[in-house]
């Protein structure tokens, strides 16, 4: 570790060749071109051509999608740079000239920024070596948003096939006026968990409702009451969501049909209050089923997602500083805890510590338009991640990789 204005200077140094417009190029053609969770063979492609080019050992079908590139240059720290890669299914509506070919298939959570953000940090890496000591390995991560690509990747071995790393270094595109780059040390991030239901009813006809045992309803009463479980069965200190995210039952109207399907997605930064909630949904769903006389108890079942991100303290203090030193010390804050998820901790094993952070991203022109003077309700009056109308300004694509490099350098020299 050096000192932080050694490592910004070095920074400044090692990305001052950077390809600006090859860079956007990548970017625009990553972003007209999505693909969902482990279908993102053309990204991973693309990808590991740029790593091959810049003299890294890759490896691509890692975890299925997964592509991972190693560049040592002499004794020292092994540091690990993870980009996640795949898009969602959102219908783009961002009127963009490079706006997405494929129909229903979105950049909506900026992981075409990711992956090029990986890629110009490499190549910045790469070209530098002779300034830094040790191993870099980049990690092109599939399917974060199905919340299986990170322990994909740990499951065919990425952690005994690779390097393992001393440090796992990441960062996400966020909202909020660009240029600023908000770091959490700690907890920064929720756990998640999907939780599916079928309700067991009896089918008939539309006219005859006494002969069935309608699980529309039933799950129309699971869905309301689910509504009071944050209100009133858990503690105000403690920061929990539950969102009933699909319904599905039925096929026509004058049909009871035989069940109803409800998903479930619980945000949770404590195990205690997630498996006293997840009790809580249990007896709610099973206690609605025997009121309403289904004829069979319903299916529910669990499925765990991503665990909380707890950066490691210390870690993120060191790389904050080396931001603040690069991009000035009003441009870094804390970000304090979201409710969001992520997989990226899957990759740093057991006591291995990591830093994720984030990099804002919205143009002046639609943050100065947005209502309100308050930073939550200029938040909440920007397109964010997710949204059919997200667009990260261009002007981020070059500091992204400067946050990188930078993070990656307070380790490597």
């Amino acid at each position: 570790m050096s000192e932080p204005a050694v490592v910004a200077g070095l920074a400044r140094e090692v990305t001052s060749g950077l390809r600006t417009a090859d860079l956007e190029d990548f970017y625009r053609d990553l972003h007209r071109h999505p693909e969902l969770s482990f279908e993102e063979h053309r990204t991973a492609a693309r990808l590991a051509a740029r790593l091959r080019a810049a003299g890294y050992e890759v490896t691509e079908g890692v975890g299925r999608t997964g592509v991972v590139g190693v560049l040592a240059d002499g004794d020292g720290p092994v540091v690990w740079l993870r980009g996640d890669m795949d898009a969602l299914p959102v219908r783009e509506a961002t009127g963009l000239a490079y706006a997405s070919t494929v129909e229903g298939v979105m950049h909506a959570c900026g992981h075409d920024l990711h992956v090029t953000w990986l890629a110009g940090a490499a190549e910045a890496l790469a070209a530098a070596r002779g300034t830094w000591s040790g191993t870099l390995v980049v990690v092109g991560q599939p399917a974060e948003e199905a919340g299986g690509g990170a322990a994909a990747m740990v499951a065919d071995g990425v952690h005994e096939r690779f390097p393992r790393p001393d440090v796992v270094l990441g960062q996400h595109v966020a909202p909020g006026l660009a240029g600023f780059y908000p770091h959490t040390p700690g907890l920064t991030l929720s756990a998640s968990d999907d939780v599916e239901v079928v309700v067991h009813g009896v089918g008939g006809h539309g006219s005859r409702p006494e002969s069935a045992v309608d699980p529309l309803v039933t799950a129309a009463y699971v869905v309301t009451r689910l509504q009071t479980v944050v209100s009133r069965e858990v503690a105000a200190r403690d920061s929990v969501v539950l969102t009933v995210g699909r319904f599905h039952a039925g096929t026509k109207p004058n049909i009871i049909p035989a069940e109803a399907r409800l998903s479930l997605n619980l945000r949770t930064q404590d195990p205690r209050v997630r498996e006293r909630v997840l009790a809580v949904i249990r007896r709610v769903v099973e206690g609605e089923c025997r009121a309403a006389g289904c004829p069979a108890p319903p299916g529910i079942t669990v499925v765990p997602g991503c665990p909380v991100t707890v950066n490691d303290p210390a870690l993120d203090e060191e790389i904050a500083a080396v931001h603040r030193e690069l991009f000035g010390a009003h441009t870094v804050f804390d970000f304090g805890q979201a409710m969001g998820s992520e997989d990226f901790s899957l990759l740093a094993p057991g006591g291995v510590p990591y830093d994720y952070w984030y990099v804002t991203s919205t143009p002046a022109g639609v943050w100065e338009a947005a209502p309100g003077g308050e930073l939550a309700e200029k938040l909440a009056g920007v397109p964010g991640n997710h949204s059919p109308l997200f667009a990260p300004d261009l002007s981020v694509v070059v500091p992204g990789v400067q946050t990188l490099v930078s993070a990656a350098l307070s380790r490597l020299t």
